[in-house]
């Protein structure tokens, strides 16, 4: 049983030493970890007009990017590798809106610049390392 003067010290030692971890790795985050995961050095003026306009559309309405968001729509934070340029862009200036498997987009009318920024804007989405986020599926090897 420790004395009340030996728990204070225990309990003082202990905080000082997670405070001094969490402020090392806070700083080797803000340092290392952010500028290197995030490719912030990509990020330009397209990119910037793909985030302007998916916070405008609300987006996130609909869809999730890195696990937030809503979940009626699919996830986009890889869309740019899973469905590529060609696909996005025709589901961005559907004549009619895009409809799929019963659910249906809303029909936005982008500018061509428009469309180049948010194409920009999830195409550096998709370059972010995101420590494995969104995880592969486990899908079980396909008959022959």
């Amino acid at each position: 049983m420790l004395s009340k003067k030996q728990a204070k010290i225990f309990f003082l030692g202990g905080t000082i030493l997670f405070m001094l971890i969490f402020i090392g790795m806070s700083v080797h985050s803000l340092m290392v970890g952010i500028p290197k995961n995030t490719n912030d050095s990509e990020i330009n003026d397209q990119v910037k007009l793909g985030k302007q306009l998916w916070d405008k559309n609300n987006c996130m309405g609909c869809h999730t990017i890195m696990g937030e968001g809503a979940y009626y729509a699919p996830e986009l934070t890889r869309v740019y590798t899973r469905r590529g340029e060609a696909y996005i862009q025709a589901v961005l200036t559907a004549p009619e809106g895009w409809g799929f498997r019963g659910r249906k987009m809303v029909k936005y009318d982008f500018t061509e610049e428009e469309v180049a920024g948010l194409m920009a804007f999830l195409k550096w989405m998709d370059k972010t390392d995101l420590n494995g986020f969104p995880p592969e599926p486990s899908l079980p090897a396909p008959l022959q």
